[in-house]
């Protein structure tokens, strides 16, 4: 793993850094290149304006890792508070949510997780919209594929999301290729023995997208490498897959202008907007995503400070 990515990913697990960063006078003005706001209007707003612009929208409130029934239960309450406002002002057709089954009680109890992922399910589909279930560190893999399955019993048209990074995504993706599926690279630290580096984690990638265009069901490739980009481009012509039958993906503040072009040229490309005041572990995996940006950060603290 790359030493930088290495030491922002345990910023993420430090109280004593996040509480720095969190009142930080800053900060709030950086969140806001990649964290819609912290509540279902500034979420609502941000989806409207992209939407505008030709783009689609999926929504995750942050607010994972809860050890609180309460909390869970608090966090399904603000999606189906989004979801009923994105009904309202007639984007549920380009927008969906991405929930985090740790931010409704995958860590007390599977069913507690199923059964209050059952009701964000239900109320998409009310709206007139749809779920994907994000995939988190490996430990909760397994679990995660299992909710997904018994979701799908009812809504089969809730999504997976699959990491490269994973040495067993490869077989993953065959057996889940006729579905709604995400492919990312994966943002979290992981042991060798389970985990690619960077490199075969790219050729991994590769792998995974040939394995779901293969396939009858709807990839969505989430990468804003230059170069995934024009291979999902190239392997999406070998397949013979028109717009439409596939997306992008991209974050919400990461590469604007480039989701903006893909759009122009008729791909869907749909923006990951997460929005909460629970953001700081958020922002640590999308530096450790792209080391790089942490210059955007450091420059902005600096001259603040």
């Amino acid at each position: 793993m790359h030493p930088l990515r290495s030491l922002i990913l345990a910023a993420a697990g430090n109280d004593a850094i996040r509480r720095v960063v969190a009142t930080a006078p800053v900060s709030r003005d950086v969140v806001r290149r990649f964290v819609a706001g912290e509540q279902t209007a500034d979420a609502i707003a941000v989806t409207r304006e992209l939407v505008a612009s030709g783009r689609s929208v999926t929504l995750d409130h942050l607010g994972e890792d809860v050890t609180d029934a309460e909390q869970a239960d608090q966090n399904v309450r603000a999606y189906l508070e989004l979801l009923d406002a994105l009904h309202a002002e007639g984007l549920a057709a380009r927008a969906e949510v991405s929930v985090k089954l740790s931010a409704v009680g995958q860590k007390l109890d599977e069913r507690l997780a199923l059964a209050n992922a059952s009701r964000v399910c239900a109320a998409a589909e009310q709206c007139g919209t749809t779920v994907t279930l994000d995939m988190e560190d490996h430990t909760t893999t397994d679990s995660t594929l299992r909710v997904l399955a018994e979701l799908r019993r009812t809504w089969p048209s809730t999504g997976a999301v699959l990491q490269s990074y994973l040495r067993r995504t490869f077989d993953d993706c065959k057996a889940l290729a006729g579905t709604r599926v995400r492919l990312v690279k994966g943002a979290y630290a992981e042991p060798e023995s389970v985990a690619f580096d960077e490199h075969e984690t790219d050729l991994s990638y590769v792998r995974c997208t040939n394995a779901l265009l293969a396939g009858d069901g709807y990839p969505m490739f989430a990468t804003h490498d230059p170069r995934l980009v024009r291979i999902v481009a190239e392997r999406a012509r070998w397949y013979d897959r028109k717009p439409g039958t596939y997306e992008y993906q991209m974050l919400f503040g990461v590469r604007p202008d480039e989701q903006r072009r893909l759009a122009r040229e008729g791909e869907t490309v749909r923006v990951y907007v997460p929005y909460g005041s629970q953001w700081y572990g958020y922002l640590m995996r999308r530096l450790a995503e792209r080391p790089a940006n942490t210059t955007f950060f450091a420059r902005a603290l600096v001259s603040h400070s």
